[in-house]
């Protein structure tokens, strides 16, 4: 991003908390000042249903139409321990949805973990960023998943995690990314992918949301897997994704979101990195900020188990925000909610990979 952008982002950003502003400016802040969701979380024995309901309208676009998979199978290989696939599924607008899917040797049914990739500004891997790719992938892939990997994941592909641990893990391109882009998307680009669909009557957010509602149903309907324990993990927008999904699919088991969760009066603080745009339009819901706000969302999960992450030195969210949104989710669960703090910023590293797979062990 140029010098001249970041001073304008910068600017626009301050708007509402500039002295003696006029027009725009004075409208800006009385709607940052007087923002409340609707249908924001209260102690009420009737706020679940019409705050799902608002949810599941606003997020799922187009939503699943219960269709058939058409699952077809590209190429298989032994890892020893279990099997790595390389499939393609049928996504929620009839498209073919690229999948990197491991499964243990042993007996089954076993249990199962939908596995979200993050965000990143890098689209042309996006599956491969958790699980390893296949030896017959293409050379520049294997080299990108690597370095990805090494930067934000401590070397450790999220998916040999998991599937040590017994589980079974499948992951897919989200729309944008690996696949499902395009050779030369960028940054920048993102906005005209928004609006494009906007155009439509979709949203880039919803579009994700229902590809992983229709995947979350794939892995439920193995006959190898145990479709009461079908967990979602996510780092970085692949949380956002992770307890969104959670909370619109009641069959999710339970949900593991590493750094990312906070509320957004924190993301709406000026210089935050949501308010530069692009990166922000794969996880805005079209309404859904007057309806609900994040640990709104978040909330629909309970009494489900929820496992939230974040570190006080993470520069996406700031920490005070982040604690304020884990209490007042904590307020909800009398028991299932677990919050733990980690040094080391924006990452997923082995250590926190290992502390999410035990304690989805735990969850039955």
């Amino acid at each position: 991003m140029s010098l001249l952008r970041r001073h304008v982002l910068a600017s626009l950003a301050l708007w509402p908390l500039a002295g003696g502003a006029a027009g725009l400016d004075d409208m800006l802040a009385r709607l940052q000042q007087g923002w409340r969701p609707r249908l924001a979380w209260r102690f009420e024995p009737g706020w679940r249903e019409p705050a799902l309901a608002a949810a599941r309208r606003l997020m799922l676009r187009p939503g699943d139409d219960g269709s058939g998979f058409a699952t077809e199978v590209h190429a298989e290989e032994d890892r020893g321990s279990h099997v790595a696939q390389s499939l393609t599924l049928r996504g929620a607008f009839g498209e073919r949805v690229p999948a990197l899917w491991l499964h243990p040797k042993g007996r089954g049914p076993h249990p199962a973990v939908l596995v979200m990739h993050d965000h990143g500004a890098r689209f042309d891997i996006g599956k491969e960023k958790l699980i390893r790719p296949l030896g017959g992938a293409p050379r520049s892939t294997q080299e990108a998943a690597r370095a990805w990997v090494q930067r934000y994941y401590g070397g450790a592909f999220v998916g040999d995690t998991l599937v040590e641990a017994g589980f079974s893990v499948l992951a897919i391109d989200a729309f944008g990314w690996g696949e499902r882009s395009r050779p030369g998307f960028a940054k920048d680009d993102q906005q005209a992918l928004a609006n494009l669909l906007m155009q439509l009557g979709h949203s880039w957010a919803g579009v994700i949301a229902s590809d992983d509602l229709r995947a979350h149903r794939w892995l439920r309907e193995r006959a190898d897997v145990d479709a009461r324990r079908v967990a979602v993990l996510g780092f970085s927008m692949g949380a956002f994704r992770a307890w969104q999904l959670a909370a619109v699919c009641d069959e999710v088991s339970a949900c593991v979101a590493a750094h990312w969760m906070c509320t957004r009066e924190g993301l709406l603080r000026a210089g935050e990195h949501t308010l530069q745009g692009q990166s922000a339009f794969s996880m805005l819901h079209p309404g859904l900020a007057a309806e609900l706000d994040h640990p709104d969302v978040a909330a629909l999960i309970a009494p489900r188990p929820l496992m939230l992450t974040g570190s006080p030195d993470d520069k996406l969210f700031p920490w005070d925000a982040v604690q304020a949104a884990w209490k007042q989710l904590g307020q909800i669960w009398k028991s299932g909610l677990t919050t733990q703090a980690w040094a080391g910023g924006h990452r997923f590293d082995l250590p926190q990979q290992q502390a999410a797979a035990t304690w989805l062990g735990q969850q039955r």
